[in-house]
């Protein structure tokens, strides 16, 4: 980041851990000298609205009011990413002040977004944490979870299941290993569905599709309140709100549960004619 000079203008994002500063439901909008801004320090890290998106350096003494991030999903994907893109540069530069090697302090570097040692040389880069996130189908069912951090005494949020990917370990082993520990069943048919960034603060949550191979649940207490078989057809509890991954890998599966129904019903119904010829 560098300093910010009083006749810089554009969008202005305001990031306090995974929240931002908004005035009337927008990011502020005007030069930095207008906001009173032009003695702290920032960077353009992309375009909102055809104007330079500027992001502020966190204060340790802000005043400014803050909304959480997940309060802007219903944004179009290209604006909710940039706000997330903001999050977890500003959480890089928060974090990253010292060196990891020898403890000195660091310095930003110019040629890309990095920090380098003053003393050693050693260079840091932004830490994304890859997460993967899973929907898994049983027929015409989808197995829906309900954490211990989403519980209330009315229910809560079920949502699909999701974990951080190990050292050493693929995407699809994370799927096959989160899914048993935290339900005791066993997936097959593992295929890539999507991904999200998830600025809480530094994830990348990678999204797939599975089938039930085998098993029947069992709770990993300390982390899953309840889980369940839910069939398409049935009222859904709580889900997450649209705009997410998960709420996506949810509605595809529906689909697919919908679709194994209607070719069941066509399998009886042929079963139970069996003069009826079907057209090629």
């Amino acid at each position: 980041m560098k300093m910010i000079n009083a006749s810089d203008i554009g969008y202005w994002l305001f990031t306090k851990a995974s929240n931002l500063h908004l005035i009337n439901g927008e990011l502020p909008l005007g030069t930095a000298q207008s906001l009173g801004i032009e003695d702290l320090k920032g960077m353009v890290i992309g375009e909102w609205e055809g104007q330079k998106l500027w992001l502020v350096e966190e204060q340790d003494n802000d005043q400014r009011d803050y909304v959480g991030l997940r309060d802007q999903l219903s944004l179009p994907e290209e604006k909710f990413y940039l706000l997330n893109r903001g999050v977890e540069i500003n959480h890089f530069f928060k974090t990253h002040k010292f060196c990891g090697k020898c403890g000195h302090q660091t310095k930003q570097t110019e040629d890309e977004l990095a920090v380098q040692c003053t003393n050693c040389g050693y260079r840091s880069y932004p830490v994304i944490c890859p997460s993967i996130i899973v929907a898994v189908r049983r027929g015409t069912e989808i197995l829906l979870a309900n954490h211990k951090r989403h519980y209330h005494p009315n229910g809560g949020m079920y949502t699909t299941l999701a974990g951080f990917v190990e050292a050493g370990e693929t995407f699809e082993q994370t799927v096959r290993r989160e899914v048993l520990e935290e339900t005791g069943v066993q997936v097959k048919n593992i295929r890539y569905f999507g991904s999200q960034p998830w600025a809480f603060p530094n994830s990348q949550m990678v999204g797939f599709l599975a089938d039930y191979e085998s098993g029947e649940i069992r709770l990993q207490e300390a982390e899953i309140h309840d889980a369940q078989w839910f069939s398409y057809k049935q009222p859904l509890p709580e889900l997450p709100p649209t705009g997410t991954i998960a709420r996506k890998l949810i509605h595809a599966t529906l689909e697919l549960c919908e679709a194994e129904s209607k070719t069941k019903q066509v399998e009886n119904n042929q079963k139970g004619s069996p003069n009826v010829s079907v057209e090629k």
